[in-house]
């Protein structure tokens, strides 16, 4: 037995594409520098955004990472490489995301397991738009439920499983779905129908439901849509579980006028009954960026401030004690 400790972040645009070897001095690379390593049509995230992300993932030094919105596997290998000191070992496999923001993992190196991860990219969400009167028209994630398994020597006997997912933004470009609720709430009863399709398959095993859901997912004024999830499972928010004050579950900022800012959590880690016990109330927590003198910065109030963070989403991280491998 032993503790895991765990960090969902959503890496807001982690795209790290170079065409070329990175030069030696690469971490002091002025912006055009570093912009002209790539020809890519994405853009890669600014150098010290990069360097700002990867100062706080060490300080937080967990063993499995969760990550939403990573421009590919390249770019979570080269981030792993680069910036982490190569002490994880990346895995991702390509969602559905028109914006190329995929979800991955970064698993610690010489944990005493393997792990091997699945996706559900392909399912088929039950959604239908009024304004579009075509009913044979079939709709998938947006991204992904991403199914990671972790085990001994067996794929098919995990100790453990979890399900990532980046549920559909707020966006609604082609004016059918205001704010995406719909679709969000459609991709949301996806994910519960995957869980508990897993827990019939997998009743000992106990199942993680982690992401950026986009929404307010947990206990606190649960948008409609998302009640799907505790009308169908055992699963609870670690932050709701922990007792963790609602002022200070914010996982993203939104900054409104007159230098005034709202936070809101929108990120969540949801554990089933089974591991309830296992998480260490203590260990959880909305983790604060930090200056370089070490001291936690303040909820940014401008957009001037939020765009000086490594990510406009705060990372969520948390310890299971007693773990059997």
């Amino acid at each position: 037995m032993s503790n895991l400790k765990f960090c969902q972040i959503n890496a807001e645009n982690l795209f790290l594409l170079f065409d070329n070897a990175l030069p030696p001095n690469y971490l002091k690379l002025e912006k055009k520098q570093w912009e002209s390593l790539t020809t890519s049509i994405f853009e890669n995230k600014p150098l010290q955004k990069v360097i700002n992300l990867a100062k706080a993932l060490s300080d937080i030094d967990a063993d499995i990472v969760m990550l939403n919105e990573v421009g590919g596997v390249e770019s979570l290998k080269n981030f792993n490489q680069y910036f982490l000191d190569d002490k994880y070992s990346p895995i991702l496999v390509e969602g559905n995301s028109d914006r190329s923001i995929d979800v991955g993992f970064l698993i610690k190196k010489n944990l005493p397991f393997y792990f091997d991860l699945f996706s559900h990219k392909n399912k088929e969400i039950d959604l239908a738009y009024a304004q579009i009167p075509d009913k044979t028209n079939t709709y998938k994630f947006s991204r992904d439920c991403a199914e990671l398994r972790l085990f001994k020597s067996d794929v098919n006997n995990p100790f453990l499983i979890i399900l990532l997912t980046h549920l559909k933004s707020p966006l609604d470009p082609e004016r059918i779905d205001a704010g995406g609720v719909l679709r969000r709430a459609s991709e949301l009863r996806a994910c519960v129908d995957i869980y508990n399709e897993i827990k019939n398959t997998y009743p000992q095993i106990p199942v993680m439901l982690c992401g950026d859901f986009n929404g307010a997912a947990g206990r606190f004024k649960t948008d409609v849509g998302f009640a799907y999830l505790y009308a169908n499972t055992d699963l609870e928010d670690i932050l709701e579980l922990a007792r963790i004050p609602n002022e200070e579950r914010h996982t993203f900022i939104q900054v409104k006028s007159g230098f005034r800012s709202e936070g809101r959590q929108i990120d969540f880690c949801f554990l089933p009954e089974t591991l309830k016990s296992k998480l260490i109330a203590t260990s959880v927590s909305t983790y604060l960026y930090k200056d370089q003198s070490g001291s936690p910065i303040k909820r940014p109030d401008t957009l001037e401030q939020k765009g000086q963070l490594p990510s406009d989403h705060y990372p969520v991280i948390f310890t299971l004690e007693n773990i059997i491998f």
